[in-house]
């Protein structure tokens, strides 16, 4: 099959969460799986940033160290086939409406692997920017972040009726896509796209869904009647996301029970009712890991290799992850983790209201993450508070995202909606013990002993409230206490497998569904 899968974000590229990992596994193994494949993305500044290190990189192992330029200009000369050949011009230029304005762009290209290309939209005023949909300094949105998506969405869809392969699908991701379904539907109604693909759109999170003031419509640069309650219109407002989950053939999220829940007023956002209509084209596939970048064996980033059958790695990287943090390097104390964005979706406030009561156990913690200033500022007076049992790092480092992975004995995440959620299935197979609110893909993933006896690997919880938390705490400080019971935990999580081959054929399925075939 032709595929050709629209995302915001793309690991390595770019990426602020599980959006960025997922799109690029997905796009990896369809075209291991021979698949004609292609991935559209904006050419973010952080993907700059990525093709210069890789490209300065490659000419230091290519050029010996005496004859390498130390004139700026000619390093820039020496750099810049190893730019191209990490990130190439394509022959293509856009010049797309945008209201009354037009705006012009240019593609790149990679071929990360056969059978795989990647499209990066580069148009510099909107994209080329230091974060990705916010202002890393006032944490604010991009006051333009409609305009960009806006145009991104309406480059997918040059894209995809005029590149020379022809896509069967286009399968497209979140709200900063939702407006492709309608313009292929448009064009194939109106401008003789025939035959146009199929659309398929994932959501990841139904939360953020692009609204904004109904004026902004005419950016789309469609006829008015699309603009009403059956199609992009939104209480006066226009939402990419929902005219996506209006026109697209077919509608997926990223588990099974967050399929379900966002069919409900609970969790649907306000289209819980377009949810609902949309039942039948409405199917969960729960996301599947890397492997190859999520392993214990062979991982750069650790100091020890470990598997299922021998832990005495990971007791090695449980103490040089609290040397590294300051802490006591301690055997005998349980170590909880989380890597995370600080936000009340991820529970992390009930995580700061459990760990004043529990503390007092002497377990310790450690946090990666960014997100909320008050929520960084209060998890930075907890460390301070209590600087031999809590550290806090503020931001993102990959690295130590595998180190506590590898350190920690158990990791917390108690979302108060998790539509998949990455981290726990991480967690398993580095032999963390998930600590989770049993919702989205969280629930799909981790077993608890009041599940399955036999095949247990985590803990689950239902209240989202701190004393909830606390209680599944406990219950881990109590499989601490019990070795061979903790042995067995870590036995069934490390041998779990959410491995991307068994998601690829799930997609493979629907696609044929689709298509027809």
């Amino acid at each position: 099959m032709r595929v050709l899968l629209a995302s915001s974000e793309l690991e390595p590229y770019s990426k602020t969460g599980g959006l960025a990992d997922m799109t690029a596994a997905l796009g990896k193994y369809l075209a291991r799986a021979g698949h004609q494949v292609g991935i559209v993305t904006p050419l973010h500044r952080s993907a700059l940033v990525y093709a210069r290190r890789q490209a300065e990189a490659a000419l230091r192992a290519r050029v010996p160290a005496r004859r390498l330029p130390r004139d700026p200009a000619r390093w820039e000369a020496a750099l810049e086939p190893e730019m191209r050949n990490v990130i190439a011009p394509f022959d293509w230029a856009l010049d797309l409406p945008l209201g009354p304005l037009h705006v012009r762009a240019s593609v790149r290209r990679a071929t990360p692997e056969p059978n795989l290309t990647i499209y990066f939209i580069d148009a510099p005023g909107f994209f080329d920017r230091e974060g990705l949909y916010l202002d890393p300094v006032s944490k604010a949105e991009y006051w333009d972040n409609t305009e960009r998506y806006l145009f991104f969405a309406k480059a997918v869809t040059n894209l995809a009726r005029y590149l020379p392969w022809q896509p069967e699908i286009v399968h497209l991701h979140d709200w900063h896509t939702g407006l492709v379904p309608l313009l292929v539907r448009h064009q194939s109604w109106q401008e003789g796209w025939s035959p146009a693909p199929k659309t398929i759109l994932t959501i990841h999170n139904l939360a953020p869904q692009g609204r904004c003031h109904g004026s902004k419509y005419a950016l789309t640069n469609l006829p008015p009647y699309y603009f009403h309650t059956q199609a992009a219109e939104f209480w006066g407002d226009l939402n990419p996301l929902k005219a996506g989950l209006v026109f697209a053939d077919a509608l997926t999220t990223v588990s099974p029970t967050y399929a379900h829940e966002i069919t409900t007023p609970q969790y649907g956002e306000g289209l819980d009712g377009l949810l609902l209509q949309r039942k039948s084209v409405l199917s969960g596939i729960l996301n599947g890991v890397d492997y190859e970048t999520w392993r214990t064996v062979d991982n750069p980033h650790l100091p020890a290799a470990y598997h299922r059958d021998d832990l005495c790695g990971k007791r090695t990287c449980k103490a040089a992850l609290q040397a590294a943090l300051n802490l006591p390097v301690r055997a005998d104390v349980p170590l909880f983790g989380t890597v995370t964005r600080l936000d009340p979706q991820k529970g992390v406030d009930l995580i700061l209201g459990a760990l004043e009561e529990m503390l007092a156990t002497g377990l310790q913690y450690v946090l990666l993450g960014s997100g909320r200033p008050d929520l960084e500022l209060e998890f930075a007076d907890l460390a301070r508070r209590y600087p031999h049992q809590v550290a806090v790092v503020i931001g993102y480092q990959p690295a130590l995202a595998h180190q506590i992975e590898a350190g920690a004995d158990f990791y917390l995440m108690p979302s108060r909606f998790e539509p998949c959620g990455l981290n726990q299935m991480y967690s398993l197979r580095y032999g963390a013990i998930p600590v989770v609110r049993a919702t989205g893909g969280l629930q799909d993933s981790v077993v608890d002993l009041r599940e399955h006896a036999d095949r247990a690997d985590g803990i689950k919880f239902l209240e989202p409230t701190p004393r909830a938390l606390v209680k599944a705490m406990r219950k881990a400080l109590a499989l601490w206490d019990n070795p061979p019971l903790l042995a067995r935990y870590r036995y069934h999580g490390m041998s779990a497998d959410f491995s991307w081959e068994r998601s690829v054929r799930a997609y493979e399925d629907l696609y044929s569904r689709v298509l027809g075939h």
